[in-house]
Order: C-alpha cells, then structure tokens, then sequence
C-alpha cells in the first residue's frame, strides 16, 4: 500500500485519501500510480468510490520537483481519464485548491462536491505548459470553449464559478463536506453493480456514435436490462415498497473491511 494514498472501505464504499499534506497532495508518480491501482481493480465488492484529502488543499497538482529526473505521463494519461473507464462511480469531495492536475481529478470525477472557499484552476501557462494530460477531462466536464479560455488564462476561480461551469455537481460548508460526499458515495453504492456498471459504459461508448448508432445500443443495452435478474428484483422491492437486494451483488459485499476508520475531516 502507497504511504501517500490512504485505503479504507465502509461496507461497500472504498474510501481514497490523498495523504501527501506536506507536499500539498503533490501528484507524484508513486501518488498517481496508486489512485490508478485502487479505482482500476478494486474489490469485486466495492460498490463506489470516494475520493478526498487530508489537510487544507485537495490537490496542487503535479510535483513538479520529480518533473527534473522522471516522466510520469504514462501514468497520468491513466489517472486522467479515469472517468471515461471506471464502471463504479467516482465521487470527489474537493475541501480546499484543486489546481492543474488537481482540477484534472474534479473533472474525473462523476460526482463532484466541493467545500465553500475552495479554489480552482488550470495553472499550467503559468510555468509555460500546456495542459495537455488533463484537458479531454476538463472539456468533458466544462465544455470546450470553457476548457480554451482556462487553459489560455490559468486563472484561479471559485466554487460558484466551477458550479455554474458544470465542474462540479455542489457546494456545501466545509464542516458538512464529508458527511455530505459520504453519504452521496454510500447511495451510489447501494444500487445495482451490474445497473452502474452498464450504465457507465453506455454513457462513454455512445459518445462517439451516430445517433442511428447510439439508438441501436441503447435500444440492445436496455433489452439486457428487461431481462436482468437485478430489474427484475427491483421492480419487486419497489411493488413490495422494500428494499432491493441486488443479485449481482457479491456474497461479500455486506461485510466490511476489517482494517481500522481513517480519521477524515473537512476544511476548515
């Protein structure tokens, strides 16, 4: 396990800390690799995952001292588009600056939920550098000519402003800021595995299709869901007005972690 990424599950929910506090959660390549292993082959399971930080900055981005004896690209074009693979949800709780690649995780995220008074923004002109790994993320999230005009200016902005972009999904008090992502990510990991899953994956592949295209998957994805056990159990709960039990949940995912809570707290 990376020193510098904490790992914790509660019950389905897999917990993932930035813990590079000194460093500003510097995205180093050891830092990088690890966010990747853990959201890329989790615990069959986990149902979604949380992703936040411990101290007063989210993310500065990346660390720019390892930049002078290695390239960690590689591994930064597999953080960066996250978003677009994962088949569980994502869930980011942003409670403090997420700048550079910072703000290419917020971006990443499917669900992001900031702390009011944090700030954002796409610094890298600053050091001559355009944002190339984060910026398919960026568009994705903000649009393109939003994405542009980030890029051209690294202007820092707040979370109203990231709000009204589409860069993120709320804003809350810092205090309230990991009770309220904890208990979006443990919603999100309460519904159908197989439901997210497919859901997922039809929302990235029907990107590139034509609309004939995109009509034939849907039309195909959602003749798999009629004929699913997981539809079938919930349309039963919700006649018996109970709660679903998921068929393509694992045996395993009732019982929790045995490894101890990892203290979290918000900004302050």
């Amino acid at each position: 396990m990376s020193s510098s990424l904490l790992i914790s599950r509660e019950g389905r929910l897999l917990r993932l800390t930035l813990a590079r506090e000194e460093k500003r959660n510097a995205l180093n390549l050891e830092l990088c690799r690890a966010i990747v292993e853990a959201c890329e082959d989790p615990d069959p399971s986990v149902g979604a995952i949380l992703l936040d930080a411990q101290g007063k900055v989210f993310s500065a981005g990346m660390d720019l001292a390892e930049l002078r004896v290695q390239d960690p690209t590689v591994w930064h074009e597999r953080l960066f588009t996250l978003g677009a693979r994962l088949t569980k949800p994502l869930v980011a709780a942003i409670n403090g600056p997420a700048l550079a690649g910072g703000l290419g995780l917020v971006a990443n995220a499917h669900i992001a939920i900031a702390a009011q008074g944090t700030s954002f923004g796409l610094t890298e002109i600053r050091l001559g550098l355009w944002p190339y790994v984060v910026y398919r993320g960026i568009v994705d999230a903000v649009g393109p000519r939003r994405a542009r005009e980030l890029s051209l200016t690294g202007r820092i902005f707040g979370p109203n402003e990231a709000l009204q972009y589409g860069l993120i999904h709320e804003v809350v008090p810092a205090i309230e800021l990991d009770d309220r992502a904890t208990a979006v990510a443990q919603m999100l990991a309460n519904w159908s595995p197989e439901t997210l899953a497919d859901g997922l994956t039809f929302a990235e592949r029907s990107r590139s299709l034509s609309l004939t295209e995109g009509g034939a998957l849907a039309a195909e994805m959602r003749a798999k869901t009629f004929s699913s056990p997981d539809f079938a159990e919930g349309l039963a709960a919700f006649e018996s007005r109970r709660p679903p039990v998921w068929p393509s949940t694992s045996p395993q995912s009732s019982s929790s972690d045995p490894s101890p809570r990892i203290p979290h707290r918000s900004a302050s």
